[in-house]
């Protein structure tokens, strides 16, 4: 029941007939509806302080894919050497460090009147100014700590992948039991059934259209073997869903099928459009919009992701039967700060295609960035 009411529970105790403490009482419900509204308030400002982090979260990224992709060109005016615009790249991909300050600083924080749930929820002020500090700081940082950097966000973007598996699983899960019949609601199995259907031909044409596109030639040994191992995991996870031990319908596998076809299909139209087995390698000027939607819709994809695995703590306690007080905070901030740290790794590391040592000229990551997120999600 909360605090508020053990404390109310006591005093019903030592209540006792009198008109004297008719008003205590009072003042108590009262005192107790304002801390309620109190919480309520701030719980609302600490939900909408998501979506902030978000939008800063994006346009942080997309101001180093700008440096990435058009910052060349001012570097080449200077007269400046490669190894600089690459340097410039990772050092903007450094300044996304400002999401694990917040980690650092909102660590361990459960409850709404503390201090640092304040400091999470306000101050934009401050964290702004703190924010553009941490874009030109980093390019006064010794090259031998971004390269030190650059090294942590290999493994912290690895870090991210596995965790965004799990939340993965967690929704098609949670999405998989929406839609199974249920007796008592006297819910139909038709909706259910369709989508399976739909998933899984949706799959399979994915995996027909990739074999016409990107694996037409017997030379293209990287591609066919890709798609070959995503159609065996297609196939394995449905022969899974349907045996009489597991029996929870095609559904959860479906949704997880085009997943993996996704990602496949990512990375490997990600391989530059020189490559033999491309079928991008003839197209023209007019390609290059498609690009650049493609690559906003990614990124809008993954900050998404990033934002709903953030707010999603539970899935990764192993115990799940603590009742949340009112004075609770709604969501953990230390966890939602650590994913998007995380996910600045991830996208640093997107961004200079995995290689420390060499510059991405194109919108396109290379194969080894896609193909090993596709390994680890498959």
């Amino acid at each position: 029941m909360g605090e508020f009411a053990a404390a109310v529970k006591s005093v019903v105790v030592e209540i006792k007939p009198s008109n004297s403490e008719v008003v205590p009482w009072e003042d108590l419900l009262e005192s107790m509806e304002q801390k309620s509204v109190l919480y309520s308030m701030k719980k609302k400002k600490s939900r909408h302080a998501r979506y902030f982090y978000g939008i800063i979260f994006m346009l942080t990224n997309l101001i180093a894919w700008f440096v990435r992709d058009y910052g060349e060109k001012v570097i080449s005016q200077l007269q400046c050497k490669s190894w600089l615009f690459l340097l410039l790249v990772r050092k903007l991909g450094f300044s996304l460090i400002f999401f694990f300050m917040m980690f650092l600083t909102t660590c361990n924080t459960s409850k709404l009147y503390e201090v640092r749930n304040t400091w999470h929820s306000g101050w934009w002020a401050s964290k702004l100014a703190i924010l553009i500090l941490s874009l030109v700081v980093p390019f006064f940082v010794p090259s031998d700590l971004v390269q030190l950097y650059g090294e942590l966000a290999r493994v912290g973007a690895g870090v991210f992948l596995l965790l965004q598996l799990v939340s993965v699983i967690e929704f098609i899960t949670w999405w998989n039991n929406y839609w199974m019949p249920d007796e008592r609601k006297k819910q139909s199995c038709f909706l259910g059934l369709f989508m399976s259907t739909l998933f899984y031909i949706t799959s399979v044409c994915g995996i027909v259209v990739m074999y016409a596109l990107y694996a037409s030639r017997p030379s293209c040994n990287l591609n066919i073997f890709f798609i070959t191992w995503t159609a065996i995991l297609l196939v394995v996870m449905m022969v899974i869903s349907l045996h009489s031990k597991v029996n929870r319908g095609l559904l959860s596998s479906g949704i997880m099928a085009s997943y993996i076809v996704f990602l496949c299909w990512t990375a490997i139209r990600s391989e530059p459009a020189t490559a033999k087995c491309s079928p991008q390698k003839q197209e023209n000027a007019n390609g290059g919009w498609t690009t650049v939607v493609g690559f906003l819709i990614a990124i809008f994809a993954i900050v998404m992701a990033t934002f709903s695995t953030g707010i999603d703590s539970q899935t990764f306690q192993f115990r799940k039967d603590d009742v949340l007080l009112e004075d609770d905070i709604p969501y953990k901030y230390g966890f939602f700060h650590l994913i998007f740290s995380l996910g600045a790794m991830y996208f640093a590391m997107l961004f200079i295609s995995w290689n420390l040592d060499s510059s991405t000229r194109n919108l396109r990551t290379t194969d080894g960035a896609l193909m090993l997120a596709g390994l680890v999600h498959g």
